[in-house]
C-alpha cells in the first residue's frame, strides 16, 4: 500500500525545513532539499507506524472493528 503526503520545504539560511501538511508534527532539518526529501519520507514511515502501534495498544481489550477506508482528496 502506498500513501501520498504533501511534503513543503523552505531554504532557510543554511538549512532545508520540511514538514508534512497532512501530519502534524513530521518535520525534518537537512542540509541539502535531497536529504531533506528523503528524512522526510523516513519521518513519514515512522510516524505512521508509531500512530498505528499506539491506536493498536489503545484498544487490545476492547471490541473493535479495523478496516481499510478509501478517501478521495483534492
Amino acid at each position: 500500500m502506498e500513501n501520498r503526503y504533501t511534503g513543503v520545504f523552505e531554504q532557510v539560511g543554511d538549512w532545508w525545513i520540511g514538514h508534512v501538511e497532512e501530519l502534524p508534527g513530521c518535520n525534518v532539518q537537512e542540509r541539502t532539499l535531497e536529504e531533506a526529501r528523503e528524512s522526510l519520507k523516513e519521518a513519514i514511515h515512522l510516524v505512521v507506524q508509531s500512530n498505528r502501534e499506539l491506536a493498536r495498544r489503545e484498544s487490545e481489550g476492547h471490541q473493535v472493528v479495523r478496516e481499510e477506508l478509501a478517501v478521495p482528496v483534492e
